[in-house]
């Protein structure tokens, strides 16, 4: 029987496998795995901790956050910002980024981060995650850091991944090589890895879309979920949870693809362009799925703003490319 690959074994022996790998994206991804077991048993135990429901705060865009959002937040904000990998940290949760390492100008990287995902679904006990992204600094060392630190277009990643709190405790990431999944094993609390090279199926059975959204949204969407409820007996299926994380990993272990449209109300888009579709899609591309907002290719785009929103569509390849000929057959 052979042994199991500890989440620390796994990223030291990618450290050695690539030297540009530094000691401090080692350690960096290695405190992410920490609170990632901090809040993972917050999470487990919030009806009994009193941190379940809203904190009577909100976040940067203007929405009620939950006391777990607020706990998740804090939680990755104290460990990122006690190392010295770190010089800044943008979080969906924070107004503005914060600085770290004598004011941002020490620490070699830039952490973009959704500390928790999905937290609409807390107090119905739904799965929930987290999503962050890793890119190098703009600025030299020993300069403050500037805007231009955090707003780098999605394809200067070096790091990207989340954790899915479900039924069992996933942290599925990427260094540009493939995609690993780690499983954390409560009884001796580490993760291990469960999933090597991760993949999208070439073809999906599933199709994920808020049907609230769908009388909104581009003619193109339209036609591509009337195509995928009109199989004449193929089997597709409309599966939603509403958890981005959740529905991301099932399509990527099943196949198939997820859809948050532009719509009239909302016509750049509602999902944070930083802190949730460039990871994903980062993922996504290393898994060999596809992703893209309404133009094309996402992680092309320029970023103008540390809270951005845009459309977002990512998963199998046959799916995606079915879907990329309805906007085709729409212009």
């Amino acid at each position: 029987m052979s042994k199991a690959i500890t989440l620390q074994e796994f990223i030291m022996d990618a450290q050695a496998e690539f030297p540009f790998v530094s000691g401090q994206l080692t350690r960096l991804l290695t405190d992410i795995g920490v609170a990632a077991k901090i809040v993972n048993h917050q999470v487990n135990r919030a009806g009994l901790a009193g941190i379940l429901g809203e904190s009577g705060t909100q976040n940067s865009h203007e929405e009620s956050q939950q006391k777990l959002d607020v706990f998740a937040d804090r939680t990755f904000m104290r460990i990122l910002t006690a190392g010295k990998s770190v010089a800044g940290i943008g979080s969906e949760e924070q107004e503005d980024f914060i600085l770290c390492g004598d004011r941002g100008k020490l620490g070699k990287y830039v952490v973009m981060i959704d500390p928790l995902d999905g937290s609409s679904n807390i107090d119905v006990n739904v799965s929930i995650g987290t999503i962050f992204s890793i890119y190098r600094r703009v600025t030299p060392l020993g300069a403050a850091l500037q805007n231009h630190d955090f707003l780098q277009a999605g394809t200067e990643q070096i790091v990207a991944g989340y954790i899915l709190y479900g039924s069992s405790t996933m942290l599925v990431y990427t260094t540009g090589s493939g995609v690993n999944g780690f499983t954390l094993d409560p009884a001796v609390g580490e993760f291990f890895l469960s999933h090597p090279g991760m993949k999208f199926p070439d073809s999906g059975t599933i199709y994920s879309i808020n049907d609230a959204l769908l009388d909104a949204a581009p003619e193109a969407i339209k036609r591509f979920i009337a195509g995928c409820r009109d199989t004449k007996g193929v089997g597709l299926k409309g599966r939603y949870i509403g958890s981005l994380v959740t529905d991301f990993h099932r399509n990527l272990i099943k196949g198939g693809v997820y859809l948050y449209p532009s719509t009239k109300t909302n016509p750049q888009g509602k999902l944070r362009l930083m802190y949730e579709c460039n990871p994903l899609a980062f993922i996504a591309n290393q898994a060999g799925g596809l992703a893209e907002d309404d133009r094309g290719k996402i992680l092309q785009k320029s970023p103008t703003h540390l809270h951005e929103r845009s459309p977002f569509y990512v998963g199998s390849t046959n799916m995606m490319q079915a879907l990329r000929s309805c906007w085709m057959a729409s212009s």
